[in-house]
């Protein structure tokens, strides 16, 4: 098995984490069993990817689709979100990751925020990787955010229309500040990007495999790493440009 190029691993990690429901499922299991693995599966690969040196990880932990699932669930998921993040503080300051939340904050539990800006206050002064879950989070409302903002902005003056492009658009996104992820995982067999950072991954390498999330361990995700190391990233160019832009 090749080793990992430590050179060539991604700057920014974006995943997908899918499957707890169906992991618990095919084990005769009820559904927040599977979170519950799930969430043993986000610690084993956040330490990992700080290990490895990954300087910015994103997780797609609860879309703004997934208030419609039913409410005992959804108050499952908020009462294991809540504890998560209380239990793992003390993990990211011992491994200096700092902490980070995208999404509509105010859609969830006024407990879960609470611990939210504990945990980023707590980790705001270490240098390490940059954990950023997803929570409330739909990428087409962000983007229709971002939009009102900048019309605001333009209708009292602050800048000229003209004078918005690409930059100030990203600027105005959740993820302003963050660069735009390298590689972006799926787990559980889906192919679809399902409402996630669709603007910041224009040029993102997308890997999709049929192992739930429960399942994705080390081995699994250095088989990912592994996959993205051997793709060539042109944006837009030839390879044989590639080539004359070596030093």
């Amino acid at each position: 098995m090749n080793k990992l190029d430590p050179k060539n691993l991604p700057r920014h990690l974006a995943v997908i984490m899918d499957g707890n429901g169906r992991w618990a499922k095919q084990r005769m299991l009820r559904r927040i069993v599977g979170h519950q693995k799930g969430v043993e599966t986000v610690r084993v690969i956040v330490e990992e990817c700080s290990r490895l040196g990954i300087g910015y990880l994103t997780l797609f932990a609860f879309s703004a689709e997934n208030w419609l699932r039913p409410k005992t669930e959804v108050k499952a998921l908020m009462a294991l979100l809540k504890q998560y993040i209380r239990g793992e503080t003390v993990r990211m300051m011992q491994n200096d990751i700092r902490f980070n939340v995208i999404g509509n904050r105010q859609d969830l539990p006024e407990d879960v925020n609470a611990e939210i800006e504990n945990a980023i206050r707590k980790t705001s002064g270490n240098r390490g990787m940059l954990l950023t879950l997803a929570l409330s989070y739909g990428s087409r409302q962000e983007m229709v955010a971002a939009a009102r903002t900048l019309a605001r902005d333009a209708a009292a003056g602050k800048i000229d229309p003209e004078e918005i492009d690409e930059n100030a658009f990203s600027g105005s996104l959740f993820t302003a500040g963050i660069p735009d992820p390298d590689l972006l995982i799926r787990t559980s067999g889906e192919m679809r990007i399902s409402n996630f950072l669709l603007w910041q991954l224009a040029y993102t390498e997308l890997y999709f495999t049929d192992v739930n999330w429960p399942d994705f361990d080390r081995n699994e995700l250095a088989r990912a790493f592994r996959d993205y190391q051997s793709r060539e990233r042109r944006f837009g160019k030839t390879s044989e440009q590639l080539g004359q832009d070596q030093p």
